[in-house]
């Protein structure tokens, strides 16, 4: 008989999944949104939500950001996700590179962090 260690959530796996399938993305649409794409594959992805890994703390944030939840919803298994995962609207214009996302993703302004916005648009620059 398998029991789930008392350290694991029982329930993450299932809401990781709610929130990728409720915002209708595939699995490596949501590594996209995410931000990890560069770093994580569609296979960590789908541990995550079969529940054979658990996914790193700035993993975790970034879906609950995008879910729009708080953290202690995503790990708490006496705390259920709204009903509705609601879409978030996607940005228009310029991507910011991984970097920036990742800034963003771990709570970073990215006016706190001049460098990184001036490497995200270094490839926009016009000529003098």
């Amino acid at each position: 008989m398998k029991t789930t260690s008392p350290t694991k959530s029982a329930r993450l796996a299932k809401k990781i999944r709610k929130i990728r399938i409720d915002l209708k993305l595939s699995q490596n649409q949501i590594l996209e949104r995410l931000g990890f794409a560069d770093e994580l594959f569609r296979s960590n992805i789908s541990q995550y939500e079969r529940g054979h890994r658990v996914p790193s703390p700035p993993v975790l944030l970034a879906y609950a950001r995008l879910a729009d939840v708080d953290l202690a919803i995503l790990i708490d298994d006496e705390l259920d996700l709204p009903e509705r995962i609601a879409s978030a609207t996607k940005d228009v214009g310029v991507k910011p590179s991984v970097k920036a996302r990742r800034n963003y993703v771990l709570g970073t302004s990215l006016q706190e962090n001049s460098d990184t916005v001036a490497e995200s648009f270094r490839h926009f620059r016009r000529p003098v």
